[in-house]
């Protein structure tokens, strides 16, 4: 995280079960200022209600479940969407 801020990159995160437990993934997400986007191929709110909190999920752009390995694409399209209007005049 903290070398994808230095380079000025963004990132696309499936954290899967750290998404759920992780304070230091969190952590790390927030202090490094890149920006996430996080994904997951099954759409965790029609799984078990554990999966529905992510603790990750407050600190990242945005979050994207439920289609499959299309989870990625839309994901890495969204990120290089907002990458672009971070770096807009």
């Amino acid at each position: 995280m903290q070398e994808a801020s230095l380079a000025g990159a963004g990132v696309l995160i499936n954290a899967a079960a750290y998404t759920h437990t992780s304070v230091a993934l969190r952590d790390a997400i927030s202090g490094s200022g890149a920006l996430a986007v996080e994904v997951h191929l099954s759409n965790v709110h029609a799984r078990e209600p554990f999966r529905h909190v992510s603790l990750i999920a407050p600190v990242c752009a945005g979050v994207i479940c439920g289609f499959g390995p299309d989870s990625y694409g839309l994901g890495l399209d969204a990120l290089a969407r907002l990458m672009a209007r971070r770096r807009a005049p």
